[in-house]
This record gives C-alpha cells, sequence and structure tokens, in this order.
C-alpha cells in the first residue's frame, strides 16, 4: 500500500509540473522573428506582423531615468508603438567581466509601462566610425586592443576590425546583455530588435593601414568570399560584378588582383571631400562612381565577419531579430574615407551577405534628398528596408508612408525624437493612420496588392498600377487645371483587397484614373471616409458630387485620412 500512495504522489507530482510548464509556456508570447510573405520578409511581434512606428532617442537619453520619465508618455500619446534607445558597453562593463545591468532593466520595466516595444542599440566597437563607447580599461590598453592606423602611420581612436581579441571582448559582453534581456524579458518581448554596433568604418583613410591590416590587404582574398562570388556571379550587386569583371574575374589573388586599384601612396583624406580641392567634375563623378573600391570591400569584409561573430553570440544567448546602419555616401562624402568605408552600403552588400550571414536587415541612416531612391536601393539582393534613422516633420511622416506602402519596410524612425515629437504633428497623424491600416499592411505585404505614391516638388505626380486600373497621383488640388493650387509634399498607399476595391490613405494629392485597356473608362462608384478600429472598417461619411469633382478625383488634402473607394470600368 505505502509502495502504491508513493506511485500515486510521484504521478501527481509530474502531472502538476506538467501542467505548470505548460501553462507558463502558453504564457509566454513567440520571440520576434522575420518570416517570408510572397516578395517581403515581414517582422512578426506577438505572433502578428508588426511594423515598428518609432523615434530613435539621441544617444544618451535612456542613460538617466530621471531624464525618460516625461519622455515615455510624449512618445506614446504621439503614436509611436516602440523607440529605439543606446545602450553602451562601457556603462554595463565598467570593468572587464564585472557587468552592471540595472539601467537596463529599468528602461525596458518603463518602456513596458507605457505599452512601448523597444529596440537597443549596441553602441560597443563603434560608433559613427570612432570607438567612443568602448570602456576604459579597452580604451587604455592600446597594445591588446589594437587601433586602426591611417595615412601609414597616424593611430586614432577606432579599434579595428581585424583583431580577435577587440572582437572576442565585444562579443562576450553582448552575450552577457542578451542573456539578461532574455532573463528579464522573454515572457513579455518588449525588447523586439537589436541594433548591434552603429555606422561603421574608417573615416579620414579609405582602409585601415596598420601592420595586421597591411598584411591581409596584400595577401589573398579569404576563400569563403571567393567561393560565394563564384556561387553567387549571375547575382552579385553591379559594382561588384562589374570590379570583379574589370578585373579578370579573378577566383583568388590579392584585394587589389581581384577587385582594382586602392587609395593611391600619399592622399590624404578630408572628413568631407569638397569643391575645393575637388574640382566639381570630381565630386559629381564620386557620386556615382567607386574609387579605391577594394579598399572599401577590405573593410566591408572584416567589419561584416567582426560583426557576424558578435550577433551569433548574442543569438546563442537570445535569437531576436539583428541589424546593422550605414552612414550612406553622399555629395561632400563621396569617396570612402570621407564617409566611414566599410560600412554596410548597397555596393557592398554582397560582401555583408559571405561575411555576416547571421546579420539579418542592412539599413541606412536616410538623410538624402532622394529618398526613394535610396529606400529601392536598400531592398536590393532581398535586403527588407528598415530606416533606424531619419528626419521628422511633415517630410517624415511622408516617407513613412512611401517605405512602408511602396517598400514592405519594418520599421521607420526619425533621430532624436525626444526633441521632435509633437502630439498631433504630422509624424503623429501618419504614424495613427499607418497603425489603423497595419492588420491590412500584414495581410497585403509582398502579394503586389499594396503600394505607394511619394510626389515632391522636384516630382509633382506620378502613376501606380493594380491589374487593370492605373491610378495618377498629382500634387495639384486639380489636375486637369495647370493653375491649379498645389501641395509641397504628397504620400498614398493603396491596398487593392479585391479587384475593383481599395483602401487609400495620405495626404497632399489628387487621384484621377484610367485603365491599361483604352477601350474602357474608371468610375468612381462608392467613396467614404472611414476609420479602422481593431481591424474592423467603422464608415464615416459618404463622398461624392463636389467632394469628387462630380466623380472625376478623390482628393486628400491636410492630414492623413482613410478612404474605402469602389471602382466601375464603362464604355
Amino acid at each position: 500500500m505505502k509502495n502504491i500512495d508513493q506511485a500515486c504522489r510521484t504521478l501527481l507530482a509530474v502531472v502538476f509540473l506538467l501542467s505548470f510548464f505548460s501553462i507558463n509556456c502558453l504564457s509566454q508570447k513567440p520571440i520576434p522573428s522575420l518570416k517570408e510573405q510572397g516578395t517581403a520578409k515581414q517582422f512578426i511581434v506577438d505572433g502578428k506582423p508588426f511594423i515598428a512606428l518609432c523615434g530613435e532617442l539621441t544617444n544618451n537619453a535612456a542613460t538617466s531615468i530621471d531624464y525618460m520619465k516625461p519622455i515615455w508618455p510624449a512618445l506614446t500619446e504621439s503614436n509611436l508603438n516602440s523607440v529605439i534607445a543606446g545602450i553602451s558597453w562601457a556603462m554595463v562593463e565598467p570593468e572587464e567581466g564585472k557587468f552592471n545591468f540595472d539601467i537596463i532593466g529599468a528602461v525596458i520595466n518603463d518602456a513596458r509601462k507605457n505599452n512601448l516595444k523597444l529596440i537597443f542599440i549596441w553602441f560597443a566597437s563603434w560608433k559613427n566610425g570612432l570607438s567612443s563607447y568602448v570602456p576604459d580599461w579597452v580604451k587604455k590598453d592600446y597594445e591588446r586592443f589594437p587601433r586602426v592606423k591611417i595615412n601609414d602611420t597616424e593611430s586614432i581612436e577606432l579599434i579595428t576590425p581585424l583583431s580577435e581579441e577587440n572582437r572576442n571582448a565585444d562579443a562576450r559582453a553582448f552575450a552577457a546583455l542578451m542573456k539578461y534581456i532574455k532573463e528579464v524579458d522573454s515572457s513579455q518581448r518588449t525588447v523586439i530588435m537589436m541594433q548591434v554596433e552603429n555606422e561603421v568604418g574608417v573615416l579620414r583613410d579609405s582602409r585601415d593601414r596598420s601592420a595586421m591590416a597591411n598584411k591581409a590587404y596584400y595577401g589573398p582574398v579569404p576563400q569563403k568570399l571567393m567561393s560565394y562570388i563564384e556561387k553567387n556571379k549571375n547575382k552579385l550587386v553591379p559594382e561588384l560584378k562589374e570590379a570583379w569583371k574589370a578585373n579578370g574575374s579573378k577566383l583568388s589573388g590579392t584585394w587589389e588582383e581581384v577587385f582594382g586599384p586602392g587609395k593611391s601612396k600619399g592622399l590624404v583624406m578630408p572628413v568631407r571631400n569638397l569643391v575645393p580641392p575637388m574640382t566639381q567634375k570630381e565630386q559629381d563623378e564620386a557620386l556615382v562612381t567607386y574609387p579605391f573600391y577594394s579598399d572599401e570591400v577590405f573593410m566591408a569584409w572584416y567589419y561584416a565577419t567582426y560583426i557576424n561573430y558578435v550577433v551569433e553570440a548574442g543569438k546563442a544567448e537570445y535569437p531576436i531579430p539583428m541589424f546593422v546602419n550605414v552612414w550612406l555616401k553622399q555629395r561632400e562624402h563621396s569617396w570612402p574615407g570621407t564617409y566611414p568605408s566599410g560600412g554596410c552600403l548597397p555596393q557592398v552588400f554582397d560582401i555583408y551577405h559571405a561575411g555576416g550571414p547571421s546579420i539579418d536587415i542592412l539599413c541606412p541612416d536616410l538623410y538624402r534628398p532622394d529618398f526613394a531612391y535610396m529606400a529601392e536601393q536598400f531592398t536590393r539582393s532581398g535586403n527588407p528596408l528598415f530606416i533606424p534613422e531619419t528626419g521628422s516633420g511633415a517630410t517624415g511622416a511622408a516617407y513613412a508612408i512611401y517605405a512602408v506602402g511602396q517598400h514592405d519596410a519594418l520599421g521607420f524612425s526619425p533621430f532624436g525624437i525626444e526633441r521632435r515629437i509633437v502630439a498631433g504633428d504630422e509624424l503623429s497623424q501618419s504614424y495613427k493612420m499607418i497603425s489603423q491600416l497595419m492588420p491590412l499592411i500584414g495581410e497585403h505585404q509582398g502579394l503586389n496588392s499594396m503600394g505607394a505614391v511619394l510626389l515632391t516638388k522636384d516630382n509633382p505626380s506620378g502613376n501606380i498600377e493594380f491589374g487593370e486600373q492605373i491610378f495618377h497621383a498629382d500634387l495639384r488640388f486639380d489636375p486637369n487645371n495647370l493653375n491649379s493650387k498645389s501641395a509641397e509634399l504628397g504620400a498614398t498607399i493603396f491596398i487593392m483587397t479585391s479587384p475593383g476595391e481599395f483602401y487609400i490613405g495620405g495626404t497632399g494629392m489628387s487621384i484621377t484614373f484610367s485603365q491599361k485597356n483604352t477601350e474602357f473608362k474608371t468610375g468612381l462608384a462608392t467613396v467614404e471616409e472611414g476609420t479602422f478600429v481593431e481591424g474592423k472598417w467603422i464608415p464615416g461619411r459618404r463622398l461624392a458630387g463636389d467632394d469628387t469633382a462630380q466623380g472625376n478625383n478623390l482628393r486628400l488634402g491636410n492630414g492623413y485620412n482613410i478612404l474605402r473607394v469602389t471602382l466601375y470600368s464603362y464604355k
């Protein structure tokens, strides 16, 4: 009898433990991840598609809980659903091997209280092409943690990506951080993604010229990279393909033998290449050519492999999505070295894919005026678009609509958000509209049933097609009147829910219609304003007459409004 009682008690204990673990597993939200849908990658948070409508705090804002207290509710009130905040390696590991994550836990807790998701930046080995956030014990020990040399002899405060000692110390700290985040956040999933390092690359020279770097540069290109290039030779980015072909499509050799000449000896790089000392012709050519390409490819390989090692150490502890960002090539920063040489620019995407396969997204810090062009460049090679730094205001609001609608962007984030956010401003309105549309956007990402138009003074009109229907967008209030009042900027998202039915949301443009088959014309059937509440369409005013120019066009004025529109065909 005693043995039977003991067996029963053991069985009950096992049942209890199984029940406990089952309930605990059910209570945990699924880990954030990326998932393919059609031609797009979706960001899955709490089990459903998510777009990070966020802002990036200034570099050191989240180092003070008191500083952040009034900011958290202001972010929520302005329709953000997430925020990007910096974490300093120097702050979390002030002494080697001794970690302090108190501030990290407090930031996670405060974000959670304000119903905001978090994306952390790991300010570690590099920030804006320098190493200002490494701990003091790293800074002081320059022999153990070697620096980059520029102009052959000058050391700068930039730890080299060719050093395993540098890499391993960074990776150990990042792994400890990710282990801590998992411990405190695996049930709530407040932290949804990580940016690893920040705007990496060499400034004031096109590559590292330390003895360690020179030995690698004048030695053979690593076989891993050459194998990748040979395997993917038909789908390489054009810049890499052309440089490789121009130098004989070699399958081995030094960096210059395979990719062409580097910077000539004696040429000193400024932080900006101005006119003068550059000529205007040199300035214009440098924007569309790739001087010193072998130097840039060389640095990209070593940054990519270094960061990949750090990412893998972090993912071994807690595998949420991780990305890197880049300072873009642009006017006055058009030679590698005037922008950080070795960052994940489109011309070296393949180098990052070969050397950093565990890095999930390559991201632009996008302040260039040609936003639409650069957004498209960062969708090369299947790379999903996420914009962790950009401008705010009316321009940022329009760019957010375009990035999400046209390029299935996973997120959008103006920089210095605590200094820029104003409840009810254009960005707030844009984010509110995208939030309402988010369930619908998630259904249509990557399926060719969603698109967007961005109009500016330089590009005041444009078309977008869905099946047989052509939508003509124009900044003018009356597109048939050349002297009509015109908006300064316009952006609109189009989502086709069935043939002839669309949800259209945006600002600053008029829209007319035609068909590919010119025998038919398109008429407006139903046009209604409305809102989405928890994914359900709540209609408002039904529009016709003067509000649709007697059925001739749609007008999206100030503010970010959503219309449900049905169309019909006639002869």
